[in-house]
């Protein structure tokens, strides 16, 4: 149903590349903050879901 709207738009191709990216580059730069993180405030955030 869509797909025929968004056939009609010019350079809509562009959005699902840029998602991508901004996707791709979200969890890179996520993973790379889990893994810089020292291990004592790593271990803190491990047990908060099992505190009261």
């Amino acid at each position: 149903m869509f797909k025929h709207y968004f056939e009609q738009i010019e350079g809509i191709s562009i959005y699902p590349v840029f998602s991508l990216l901004v996707f791709f580059f979200f969890f890179v730069g996520l993973g790379f903050y889990v893994f810089s993180l020292d291990k004592k405030k790593r271990e803190h955030l491990e047990n908060l879901p099992l505190e009261d």
